[in-house]
């Protein structure tokens, strides 16, 4: 028999905020964390906004001035949300075995902002200016390696790198460790800071982003007709996953079960989709199976939803391929409209959002559908929120490489 898996914690960092109430509140209102890009000069740059994160660094509670200046602006977002989600769990690491503990955070970049002012420095100010921090602020493991340190586990402990998919992959891997016996906790999820110079000139030059300069806020559109891009976003998700027997017996609040993980791969093209979404649909099968549930169980779909005139229509088909009859009574949406893309980060944001749509029966809209795509006719709940009984949710992360990961979360 499987060891069953509950979330108990939930952390976020996202440009609609981080306290989980302002976030949520936020979010099933319809608002937007879009907005002109300050972290850095714009000027020359043909896409001029991207989902900003308001971080005020020291004053997050996370380290001290000293150590701040130790981690990369994605490391810092990963310790507030695993903070976040370990005070909300309620779990107190220094009673539990700390082998029994691990850690799994993913990054599809890591410390761009980093390696961007190393590189200034090696070719302005010479080689002996090169910071000796550099390697462990960039590295996509220091997320995972300072969480570990900051509350002393000693189990597992990874990061994975699969791009918009690291996330889903990092919180379906930790499903793993802990049902094979391996660990009885884990912090897992996602932490991404790519709104850099050369993260957003990276992006725009391969014409992967909205150019919709006039309307920042409009500018992530998933399954509208005239969507023409995603929005360049940052932010980071973290949940705390335990055993269900271990979460029963210190009396924990359950956010829901994580049912069902399911990972597979395009072997195509490096960033864009298959367009029959074979990789997509086989990740959502393999999800469904090892939750041993029907297709007609799942009551709502946190779509990967990027903006993309691609990627919307192939997930699409993917979903019908899966669901078929039960497809058209799915309720979908993309919380992309509103926060952006945060690539690695993406998939722990939204588990989180699945998390709460169980827990306080509302679905967050898809804002900016104006104009459903004759491609793209599944029910993708239009700019309204929606009160609806999610006992089944099922969030989905899709990323360049051709990595497809699947997570399915229920109602105990």
């Amino acid at each position: 028999m499987k060891r069953r898996v509950v979330v108990t914690g939930l952390g976020v960092v996202t440009s609609l905020g981080r306290a989980i109430d302002t976030f949520w509140d936020r979010l099933v209102n319809g608002a937007s964390g879009v907005g002109p890009i300050t972290l850095f000069d714009v000027t020359g740059f043909r896409v001029q906004f991207g989902g900003e994160v308001p971080w005020q660094g020291e004053s997050e509670g996370i380290a001290n001035p000293k150590e701040l200046r130790r981690l990369d602006r994605f490391t810092q977002f990963a310790m507030a949300s695993a903070i976040d989600a370990v005070r909300d769990s309620g779990i107190d690491f220094a009673t539990e075995e700390p082998y029994r503990c691990g850690v799994a955070i993913g990054s599809g970049i890591g410390g761009l902002s980093e390696f961007e002012a190393q590189h200034e420095r090696l070719l302005t100010k010479g080689i002996d200016k090169v910071s000796p921090f550099t390697i462990p602020k960039l590295m996509v493991n220091s997320a995972s390696g300072h969480v570990s340190s900051l509350y002393g586990i000693k189990g597992p402990n990874f990061a994975v790198a699969t791009a918009c998919a690291s996330a889903g992959n990092a919180i379906g891997e930790a499903l793993r460790v802990i049902r094979s016996g391996d660990a009885d906790v884990m912090i897992t999820g996602g932490s991404e800071a790519a709104l850099t110079p050369m993260g957003l000139a990276g992006f725009q030059n391969m014409r992967a982003l909205s150019f919709r300069t006039e309307a920042p806020q409009a500018a992530s559109r998933p399954f509208d007709r005239d969507r023409d891009g995603f929005v360049l976003a940052e932010g980071a998700g973290v949940v705390v996953l335990e055993e269900y027997e271990h979460a029963r017996r210190r009396g924990a609040r359950i956010h829901g079960e994580l049912r069902g993980y399911g990972a597979s791969g395009d072997a195509g093209h490096i960033t864009q989709p298959d367009e029959e979404g074979r990789g997509a649909a086989r990740a959502m099968r393999m999800a469904l199976e090892d939750a041993e549930l029907a297709p007609d169980a799942v009551d709502y779909i946190n779509a990967h939803g990027t903006s993309t005139p691609l990627g919307d229509k192939a997930e699409t088909v993917a979903m019908k391929h899966v669901f078929a009859a039960h497809a058209p009574r799915l309720v979908i949406s993309s919380t992309k409209s509103q926060l952006g893309h945060t690539l690695g980060a993406s998939g722990g944001i939204e588990l989180v959002a699945c998390a709460l749509s169980l827990g306080r029966g509302v679905i967050a809209p898809t804002i900016n559908l104006d104009n459903p795509d004759p491609d793209c006719d599944l029910d993708y709940t239009p700019n309204v929120a929606r009160e609806a009984r999610v006992r089944v949710a099922m969030s989905n992360s899709f990323g360049f490489g051709g990595h497809n990961a699947s997570l399915v979360l229920a109602r105990v």
